[in-house]
């Protein structure tokens, strides 16, 4: 039943990514709109998508799980303080429900990173 339990995390997880990265490619404008807002150069879109996408794939596929899921632990923390700035700066109630859903994101990805990838992985974690 982990072994479920942790395939599933994993998708769900990855699928978060991989629908940044969606959002990113079909509506940059968007996403890099809220960044020069924030007095950031627009070409951070870029990294971030692929980023997303990169890590949204490794969890799916269950590829270097431990070592993703902590960078993506550390991804969402560090972009959660972007909402949080936009949120204070505008009063848009929306980025504080982001902020608070990115550090549940990077708690699921620690509990990730601490169990690995489970048995159904393409290459999966020592335990």
């Amino acid at each position: 039943m982990s072994d479920l339990a942790l395939f599933a995390a994993r998708l769900l997880i990855g699928a978060l990514l991989i629908g940044g990265a969606v959002q990113k490619i079909t509506s940059p404008a968007g996403a890099g709109g809220l960044l020069v807002d924030a007095g950031l150069p627009f070409a951070l879109i870029w990294p971030a998508l692929v980023y997303d996408a990169l890590a949204g794939l490794a969890l799916w596929l269950g590829v270097a799980v431990r070592p993703v899921a902590a960078s993506a632990a550390a991804y969402c923390a560090l972009t959660s303080f972007f909402h949080l700035n936009v949120f204070l700066t505008t009063g848009d109630p929306w980025q504080m429900t982001i902020f608070v859903k990115n550090w549940a994101i990077a708690g699921g990805c620690l509990a990730l990173a601490v169990a690995g990838s489970g048995a159904w992985a393409l290459r999966a974690d020592a335990r």
